[in-house]
């Protein structure tokens, strides 16, 4: 009788491990408990969630800050139907990232089996790759192309089907299981813009009056940094980084225009984008947001998005890293035509806002009920300036926080992101804090709202010993909650809002019953005393609970969405 070397499992196992996987997310069940324990035999960490929903989440943005598929590991059928939430937020921020899911035996496909679930065709519109092996010795080449495709050309996800027969077949023959192994797949080729596309936007460039560089999430992917620093340094041009393009170069830097952002949208008449893309981040690149006449040069790896909205872009299809170094290099010096009025009145109209800023978060006393400014104000004040990666979630939480928290470091900001997703939260913090180890501090500042989708995996984090640091901005609502009397008197009579929450609930408790501490904080010392005691807890997860003034009833209102100005038929 032939000896058995190994398991389905363990070629699983090693075929993630050829490609330099380190840590998987997920959840595991019949049948895929085996393949986690072979991962971890393999010197893979697994990272166990609650919710198969944040693991993807925690993977997506792994993949982001890596630059390398993120991995999910999931149940089949419900779990897979979870998971989908993660596969749509990395195909729309474009991530890499893989999801490989348990399903059952090949002999029992349309019987009715144990969470059965056509999940190949479930998970195609939200992949670039979507596959169930044929075999076992398919099995590592279907994964090879699965990283491959994730991680080429415009990065987004990956699905592959595991059954449950594979997962359990015994492997007798050494040769063969080493014969069906397969390399590492090396990042990807890297590609120029076309010369002319590229002289036509150097020409622009010179000519432009007013000239704004915006930098997107896309640049801090691509690991940018250095040669779009060069660009702003050579051109002299003015720069506006979206949301989480922040720190690609620092916010300090002088000719960062984040606080005058509408200023510099209605000015601008040559738009150089880096990584980003003319969606409602950007207000579609038309009226009234942006300059009737303005001209966008845009540079992505993806030819099917230069020219969406906007069919007068200049593109420049290629690695952005190579790309912006054929600008500064065909560029001969700073740009000459550039109005200093311009400039000069985008510097100004920063200080005014900055100082505005300032202004609103030091208002009232230290024992005053806290508002958005002066807690993050005082949140702000007291963490470190420096290795202090930011997770950001919630409606206002997320974008009042947005103007408060400098960023100096490419990928030190998370948030939302393209598609507005809330529950990310938590995940992005265990992926991000899994990925950074211990040189950085991920610190999650989330609304309540937000917090509420994912709180669970507070149990995750601590059992995980991730030194989490998790600030709660708790004004009891979606949006905007009630006063207590008013809360208590609508729950009474039946008018309660649906944007509502419970009143003072008590997010710290659930980090203590976990086994991490939890702060519960009405003023500014309590916020700045709680945040230090956390900041020193370096090895335990900690909640720090914010109550902020209700806001009651107002109506809700969303500036970055606001309507595009459109002719008439």
């Amino acid at each position: 009788m032939s000896q058995v070397i190994a398991s389905g499992a363990n070629l699983i196992a090693q075929t993630l491990k050829n490609q330099g996987v380190e840590v998987i997310f997920g959840i595991v069940g019949i049948p895929v408990v085996e393949v986690a324990e072979a991962c971890v035999s393999a010197g893979i960490r697994f990272i166990g969630f609650r919710n198969e929903q944040s693991a993807a989440y925690a993977a997506s943005i792994y993949g982001y800050l890596s630059g390398r598929p993120g991995v999910c590991l999931s149940v089949g059928g419900p779990g897979v139907v979870h998971a989908l939430a993660g596969l749509l937020n990395s195909k729309i921020n474009c991530w890499p990232l893989v999801l490989l899911s348990g399903s059952c035996d090949t002999d029992q496909t349309d019987m009715g089996a144990f969470q059965e679930l056509d999940q190949v065709e479930a998970c195609r519109p939200y992949c670039k790759y979507s596959a169930r092996p044929t075999s076992l010795e398919q099995l590592p080449f279907v994964v090879e192309k699965a990283f491959r495709t994730a991680l080429y050309g415009r990065p987004g996800a990956a699905y592959i089907d595991l059954p449950a027969d594979f997962i359990q077949y015994p492997i007798t023959n050494k040769k063969v299981f080493d014969a069906i192994q397969v390399s590492r797949v090396p990042n990807a080729p890297k590609s120029m813009a076309d010369q002319t596309y590229l002289d036509k936007a150097v020409e622009l460039l010179k000519n432009a009056k007013s000239p704004l560089i915006v930098i997107g999430k896309g640049a801090a992917y691509a690991r940018a940094e250095n040669e779009i620093r060069a660009l702003v340094e050579k051109t002299q041009a003015p720069f506006l980084p979206t949301p989480m393009g922040k720190g690609v170069i620092a916010d300090n830097h002088p000719l960062c225009v984040s606080a005058a952002r509408s200023k510099a949208l209605k000015d601008a008449d040559v738009v150089l984008l880096i990584g980003a893309r003319l969606n409602w981040i950007l207000h579609y690149g038309h009226s009234p947001r942006w300059n009737n006449n303005v001209r966008f040069i845009q540079i992505d790896i993806a030819p099917e998005e230069l020219g969406n909205n906007r069919q007068d872009t200049l593109p420049l299809l290629g690695d952005i890293q190579l790309v912006v170094s054929q600008i500064t290099q065909a560029l001969d010096n700073k740009l000459t035509n550039v109005n200093p009025d311009y400039v000069s009145g985008l510097v100004s109209k920063v200080k005014q806002n900055v100082e505005k800023t300032k202004v609103a978060g030091n208002k009232g006393s230290d024992d005053a009920i806290l508002n958005y400014a002066t807690a993050f104000t005082v949140i702000k004040n007291t963490l470190p300036e420096e290795n202090i990666v930011y997770v950001s979630e919630g409606a206002n939480t997320m974008d009042i926080g947005r103007s408060y928290f400098d960023v100096n470091d490419p990928r030190h900001r998370l948030d939302a992101g393209t598609g507005a997703t809330m529950g990310v939260g938590m995940g992005y913090a265990i992926g991000a804090q899994s990925y950074y180890r211990n040189k950085k501090r991920v610190v999650s500042i989330v609304g309540d709202s937000a917090f509420g989708f994912s709180a669970m995996e507070l149990e995750t984090a601590i059992r995980s010993r991730l030194p989490l640091l998790i600030i709660v901005i708790n004004n009891n609502g979606i949006y905007h909650g009630l006063e207590d009397e008013e809360y208590y008197a609508a729950l009474e009579d039946g008018t309660l809002p649906t944007t509502s929450l419970s009143i003072e609930t008590r997010y710290d408790l659930i980090s203590e019953a976990c086994g991490g501490k939890g702060w519960f904080v009405k003023n500014r010392i309590e916020l700045a005393k709680a945040v230090k005691e956390a900041l020193a807890a370096k090895d335990q997860t900690c909640v720090v609970n914010v109550m902020i003034a209700p806001g009651g009833r107002q109506k809700l209102d969303f500036g970055w969405m606001q309507k595009t100005q459109k002719a008439k038929l």
